[in-house]
């Protein structure tokens, strides 16, 4: 998808209206038009790029300190909420259902049945070796990033 057809691309544009709470030159924060809470709200870098990979660091760092202050906020703001989630799909098998990178700030509270499932191993923890194998593939890609 390019940013022509991007529905936050869209939205940046000012073509799709939207409750803006936050805007400046790299990030944009509005209100989830289908809010898992109320107070659900999505921050978005400026630039069209799926993966948070592709982010530029300055958008990356921008789009994590706005929502930092969205999360005081919130807690400040009267809304339910006892909590909050941040969450990140960064690509399809991660459940991201729209092609530009976002931030989801989901404020929680006790009882909303809200669930995040993860399937887990049936006998509990991670062997160590497996953990050591997995950080030394990751670790042997980080050098020079």
């Amino acid at each position: 998808m390019n940013d022509n057809d991007c529905i936050f691309c869209k939205i940046i544009r000012k073509e799709i209206p939207s409750t803006v709470l936050y805007e400046d030159e790299l990030v944009m924060a509005f209100m989830d038009v289908m809010p898992v809470n109320p107070g659900h709200v999505l921050i978005i870098p400026k630039e069209h790029q799926q993966y948070v990979s592709d982010v530029s660091p300055e958008a990356a760092s921008r789009m994590f300190e706005v929502a930092r202050k969205i999360n005081t906020a919130t807690r400040k703001s009267g809304l339910k909420c006892d909590d909050i989630n941040f969450m990140v799909s960064d690509g399809p098998a991660a459940s991201q259902e729209v092609a530009h990178c976002h931030l989801h700030s989901i404020p929680r509270y006790e009882g909303d049945g809200v669930k995040f499932v993860f399937p887990g191993k049936a006998d509990g923890m991670a062997a160590i070796e497996d953990l050591k194998e997995a950080a030394d593939k990751i670790k042997s890609n980080l050098k020079g990033l």
